[in-house]
């Protein structure tokens, strides 16, 4: 007895945890931010300036469908950008000497003046998906492989996909290069917060944490302006009308929520791309998107004088554990429920991508993998499959495609 209460009041005597407080919280923030900007800064050169990845010759020459003697003779005309010699044999090209070597081979569709870019949404309502991922590769392979002009939007207030452009969205991005005051209202245009990245051939619109602000400011435009026609799940839709006969491909990377934003983005889009890893949690949050997405998003799309419709949907395997034991039965899950809508191809999950985003950066941001050959060449081939799938599907969109 005497032994049980003289352990009872030790633990009563034990210290209570100091409570949070708020401005606790805004300290670790603090704390945090300093961190990352720390860590961006050695991983950057001093002016955070991020650099596209150099490629070979004989890189070149497959980027345009040619083999090795073609590009030799190609090389001789002096007609295309000639790169710089690295020793007697070996040639070294920037992406923007590689873009035009592309373009004079034409491996992607001229669209015509008339016809507009075609807009794809990207997204789950459940984070670590690899969608942020997915979004920036998909920009780099239609730029890089076809000579596309892509736009990506930013609408994760997290800056992700930002990270990825190049900019820090804490300390780069204002408010007023976000998409902010298309969803406050103060802007009826996309066009002012569209800026160049490092890659040629890709501009972006970057996101910060103030983006949180439109999931406040969307509502309260559509209780005020209800009366006069006002739809809120119309906003960015309108906003990137202007900015459609500018490029070819247009990429949405939404929050891993079903907020307003995201609905702006799923009701803009011309196609929508789901990458999946083959997961329970994953595949059970992918159910749960189509049911609440199908009831509100149906809701809505009756309110306007055309219904939504889409031109596709894939599903993308993505982050593909070889390893995982349950990986197999979950794929069988993924193709069973979602059939003809699953493209034909798995993203593995590799150190490959690791090591990218490490560096803020993705697989096609690699001139040269420190690790196996065989490693890499398994995780690019990945992402040139699914960028050769969805451009066959963008190609389709313009009827000049098909004359």
């Amino acid at each position: 007895m005497g032994a049980r209460m003289l352990l009872a009041r030790q633990e009563v005597s034990q210290p209570q945890p100091p409570s949070l407080t708020l401005e606790a919280i805004a300290e670790q923030a603090q704390t945090a931010s300093a961190m990352l900007s720390r860590i961006r800064g050695d991983l950057y050169d001093p002016e955070r300036v991020k650099q596209p990845p150099v490629f070979s010759g004989v890189k070149v020459a497959e980027l345009c469908g040619i083999d090795k003697a073609a590009f030799n003779r190609r090389l001789a005309r002096k007609d295309l950008p000639e790169g710089r010699a690295i020793n007697a044999a070996r040639r070294e090209f920037t992406l923007v000497e590689a873009r035009k070597w592309v373009a004079a081979y034409s491996r992607g569709h001229v669209r015509a003046p008339d016809e507009k870019a075609v807009t794809i949404a990207i997204g789950l309502f459940k984070g670590g998906v690899g969608k942020t991922t997915t979004a920036m590769t998909l920009a780099q392979g239609l730029s890089l492989k076809f000579g596309y002009r892509a736009l990506v939007v930013d609408l994760d207030p997290q800056g992700s996909l930002s990270s990825l452009c190049g900019f820090q969205p804490n300390a780069d991005i204002g408010e007023e290069q976000t998409a902010y005051a298309l969803f406050e209202g103060s802007q009826q245009s996309l066009r002012y917060a569209v800026t160049p990245t490092y890659w040629d051939g890709i501009d972006c619109v970057p996101a910060s944490p103030s983006l949180f602000g439109a999931e406040f400011h969307l509502p309260a435009r559509q209780t005020k302006h209800r009366a006069e026609g006002f739809r809120f799940w119309e906003v960015l839709d309108r906003g990137l009308d202007d900015l459609r006969s500018e490029y070819d491909v247009i990429i949405l990377d939404t929050p891993p929520a079903l907020s307003y934003v995201t609905l702006n983005a799923f009701l803009a889009a011309d196609g929508l791309l789901l990458p999946i890893p083959p997961k329970g949690l994953d595949f059970a949050s992918a159910a749960q998107f189509w049911t609440l997405f199908s009831d509100i998003a149906g809701e809505l799309s009756g309110q306007s004088p055309v219904p939504k419709t889409y031109r596709w949907i894939n599903v993308l395997l993505s982050m593909v554990d070889l390893t995982d034991p349950v990986a197999p039965t979950v794929t069988k899950w993924i193709g069973a429920t979602y059939r003809d809508k699953v493209l034909p191809v798995e993203i593995p999950k590799t150190n490959v991508a690791n090591v990218a985003g490490v560096q803020f950066g993705t697989p096609y941001d690699i001139s040269k993998y420190a690790g196996k050959a065989a490693t890499f060449g398994r995780a690019r081939d990945a992402y040139d499959r699914v960028v050769d799938l969805i451009e066959k599907q963008v190609r389709a969109c313009w009827p000049s495609a098909s004359v």
